[in-house]
């Protein structure tokens, strides 16, 4: 089971907990906002899944980027109507099939499953 604790003090900054570690989402100013933190998210899985496949095909490619845009509906309920990613290999070449087949592989990441099936949210006060 994955926890998360997010405490807050009194300001609009939040401390994000998990395992011993610690990060700020700061969505009234400029540092990153839980819109970022769930892009990042979902980019971090999907990053891992690309550099598992580039491993096991030995593809020998060392540098790569995972870029995310998303864009928030006008109409409530506010939520992100679309994210598009982006996977820049660094001008590595890789051959059609593998582009193909690490495009399927990076499917297996787990947050853009969760984000897909619309996963119930309970909410209770303590």
């Amino acid at each position: 089971m994955y926890k998360v604790e997010v405490k807050n003090s009194g300001d609009y900054l939040f401390k994000v907990q998990s395992r011993g570690n610690e990060f700020t989402i700061d969505p009234m100013g400029s540092g990153i906002s839980p819109a970022d933190s769930l892009l990042a998210s979902l980019g971090s899985c999907m990053g891992f899944f690309c550099r598992r496949y580039i491993e096991s095909a030995n593809l020998g490619i060392n540098d790569f980027s995972v870029v995310l845009e998303g864009e928030f509906t006008r109409d409530a309920p506010i939520c992100l109507k679309e994210i598009r990613v982006s996977l820049d290999l660094k001008g590595s070449q890789v051959e059609e099939k593998r582009k193909n087949a690490l495009l399927e592989f990076i499917k297996n990441c787990p947050i853009g499953n969760t984000l897909k099936g619309n996963p119930e949210i309970t909410v209770t006060i303590r």
